[in-house]
């Protein structure tokens, strides 16, 4: 008999451990509690966890998307494509740079761009595209380069490092999916550039931060690149306070006018340790979404699918849709399961529905497959603290509730 007495489920809490806890009391007992040797150790770490020559952590994944941007040279006069369907800062560090934000529709009942749109979004201005690997998923790269690679004639470069790649850049907002594998390779090894997210309630935290990553075999100069990304969040000085320890070296310049968005030693200690239990926590994030899919999806709700025979996602969030059911009954549903102590969500509010993006002349109906997505897609908790008893109140609740705002029709 399922245990149905009221509980509190939070929405998605940082799994912590006294391992964090003592590693964060050790860089802070250290001298460095700012960028030093943990930051750089996490980010030897990380680029060996994805498989890159180089990884560097900042404070967020909205920095390294925008840096990315700044180092790649784009900006007025440019054109940058993303989904309809994310959250805000896939498309707001387009407009941070200058450039044009595009946003393209996601594909009918699907969650990703639709990649007829991305292709005839193309156009002489587009410099890169943003894919989002939403809830964890990899996106259909193979798809994506073949879109890429056959507009190559309409790109043209405004710098050397954009003619080193002579096409639209993929940097892919994979803020949802680190640790995340389609084919053998793991999310970092796809993308041009990917950047990932350690915000508190990301998988992986270091309560806030953020690291991105270039596939090997570009041709960059991995040694360069890392320095720009070191200057540009680094107010484009040309040495960082672990540098200037060295004996007589507190000489520096600053190359030009940049940007502070460092991350610290106390995040990456907190990382360090989150990342040695990384494969558990996913393993365990798996056993929730399989008990969610065999409670919910024979009552016909759909899910997104997680993992198949090619491809496992980093188990991020389970985004479920009610069929049958309007925007107005999911606002309700959410309501009603918060009254019995489980924190619901939404992912994501199309972007054109925002005010901000309203102001720059975007209109839902031109999306009408994302709004599609979103009116009848609930979010469901989601988190390496809950127990098996935690999911099945999660699921008794959630049939419970469609039954009683019309929703038994699916």
């Amino acid at each position: 008999m399922i245990d149905t007495l009221a509980r509190n489920i939070p929405f998605s809490p940082p799994d912590i451990s006294d391992d964090e806890i003592k590693e964060v009391i050790k860089a802070m007992k250290s001298g460095w509690i700012t960028t030093g040797p943990r930051t750089k150790e996490f980010e030897r770490k990380i680029a060996d966890y994805v498989g890159t020559n180089k990884a560097v952590c900042l404070n967020s994944a909205t920095s390294a998307m925008e840096l990315t941007l700044r180092i790649l040279g784009v900006g007025p006069g440019d054109e940058v494509i993303t989904s309809a369907y994310t959250y805000t800062a896939s498309a707001s560090i387009i407009d941070h740079v200058g450039a044009k934000i595009v946003l393209v529709d996601t594909a009918p009942d699907s969650f990703e761009m639709d990649y007829s749109k991305l292709s005839d979004a193309i156009t002489e201005k587009t410099k890169a595209i943003i894919p989002v690997d939403l809830a964890g998923k990899i996106c259909d790269y193979d798809l994506i380069y073949e879109i890429v690679e056959s507009k190559r004639e309409l790109f043209k470069a405004n710098n050397k490092i954009q003619g080193l790649f002579n096409r639209v850049i993929v940097m892919t907002d994979a803020a949802h999916a680190f640790g995340a594998e389609r084919k053998g390779l793991k999310c970092g090894q796809f993308a041009d550039f990917t950047c990932f997210s350690f915000h508190a309630v990301k998988n992986l935290t270091t309560a806030e931060g953020g690291a991105v990553v270039w596939r090997n075999g570009l041709g960059l100069d991995d040694e360069w690149l890392y320095k720009q990304f070191m200057l540009f969040s680094l107010h484009g000085q040309s040495k960082d306070a672990l540098a200037k320890t060295q004996i007589g070296a507190w000489e520096y310049d600053i190359v030009y006018p940049a940007y502070k968005c460092n991350m610290t030693d106390i995040m990456a200690a907190l990382g360090l340790i989150q990342l040695n239990r990384y494969d558990g926590l996913m393993e365990r994030r798996k056993k929730i979404i399989e008990m969610y899919d065999r409670a919910l999806l024979p009552l016909g709700v759909q899910s997104l699918q997680h993992y198949g025979e090619e491809f496992a996602s980093s188990g991020h969030l389970y985004l479920a849709r009610i069929p049958g059911i309007s925007e107005g009954e999911r606002n309700n549903l959410i309501v009603k399961m918060a009254e019995v102590g489980i924190s619901c969500n939404v992912h994501y509010k199309p972007l054109p529905m925002f005010t901000a993006y309203r102001n720059l002349g975007f209109d839902i109906k031109d999306y009408p497959n994302a709004f599609d997505m979103y009116r009848n897609e609930i979010t469901l908790p989601l988190h390496t603290l809950m127990s098996d008893s935690d999911v099945d109140y999660v699921c008794e609740h959630l049939k419970r509730s469609l039954e009683n705002i019309g929703g038994n029709n699916i």
